[in-house]
């Protein structure tokens, strides 16, 4: 079974409750309609009823099942605006600019939807910039409990197997952070480690990358990730890690013994921590291309409750498979 199949039957069993604020584009209806139909979601629409109505019927997608829901004629707005106004209070935000953000803005409303549990997650950005997409999420929602730092990780599926688990293996952060300190980094492994189990259904083993391998080189750029490697020590995390290592010490087992011997992680690794964006877009993009995998993201991690950002170059299967792996990244 594929990966994203696997996905989408744990979506199954959980039928979550997904916001999609861009019902405008037709991708999204299509989307929603595909949703329905595996069953992988519940599913909300934001916006006026009778436009996503027709709009629905004019690009033949059947939208039945689906709970469409106007801002401007929401019974409980005034709570929302509320909880706006309580959240943004140090920035200044009055209670006449949280109203139009709320009645307007349907990517905020769609965050508020989730962080006050009339939703489970949300999807967004077939018709937004990332950076839209993200700053609602971050303002409304928040980051995770112990978690300061917003990040992402793909999901790399091999064709042959031989690396992570099964072919399996998680890359962070590819898409966010461009140069994360110390502090930033053992987030991202954090974060990742708990997307592995909750989407991939992984047992973590997370490797802090760098270009040396236990000492083996001395450089400020090495002291970030054994700063980073010692700060998850001080946490006490519930997953296994180990680093600083190479790429090949953390995933070759003969090279992991032979440079890491004393390691629980070091030559068979599932998660792969990069030390900056550089690295890790690179890294990600390289594997994709030169190795013919699949690459699975990016994921949003490190949010309270998850939002997922799509590529504005989405197909209609992009956004229903997001939609699953939303699903899969609640924690009840």
């Amino acid at each position: 079974m594929s990966l994203i199949n696997s996905i989408k039957n744990n979506a199954k069993t959980k039928l979550r409750t997904i916001v999609l604020p861009e019902p405008e584009d037709e991708r999204v209806l299509k989307a929603a309609q595909q949703v329905l139909e595996d069953k992988t979601a519940n599913i909300i629409l934001i916006g006026n009823e009778e436009t996503i109505k027709a709009d629905a019927q004019k690009c033949g997608a059947n939208i039945d099942g689906a709970t469409i829901v106007d801002p401007k004629k929401f019974d409980n707005i005034d709570t929302y605006i509320d909880e706006l106004v309580e959240l943004r209070k140090s920035k200044g935000l009055t209670r006449q600019e949280a109203t139009e953000i709320m009645t307007t803005e349907p990517r905020f409303f769609g965050c508020m939807m989730v962080r006050l549990k009339d939703a489970d997650g949300l999807v967004a950005g077939s018709n937004s910039p990332t950076a839209d997409v993200l700053r609602a999420a971050i303002q409304v929602i928040k980051t995770a409990p112990g978690i300061n730092t917003v990040s992402s990780a793909f999901i790399m599926e091999t064709k042959d197997g031989q690396f992570g688990d099964n072919g399996l293996i998680l890359f962070a952060d590819c898409a966010v952070l461009p140069d994360p300190n110390s502090e930033q980094l053992a987030d991202i492994a954090a974060s990742t480690a708990a997307t592995a189990k909750n989407v991939v259904g992984l047992d973590p083993r997370v490797a802090m990358l760098s270009f040396s391998t236990m000492g083996s080189a001395e450089h400020p750029l090495v002291s970030k990730v054994q700063q980073a490697v010692q700060i998850l020590k001080d946490r006490n995390v519930d997953f296994k890690f180990d680093g600083e290592m190479q790429a090949d010490a953390a995933i070759i087992p003969s090279i992991g013994q032979k440079k890491a011997p004393e390691s629980k992680v070091a030559g068979t690794a599932n998660v792969l921590v990069f030390p900056d964006l550089q690295s890790g877009n690179i890294g990600y993009k390289l594997v994709q291309r030169f190795a013919g995998a699949d690459a699975h993201g990016p994921i949003v991690q490190g949010l309270a409750k998850p939002v997922n950002d799509l590529s504005r170059g989405c197909s209609v299967e992009d956004i229903a498979n997001l939609v699953a792996i939303t699903a899969t990244q609640v924690v009840d």
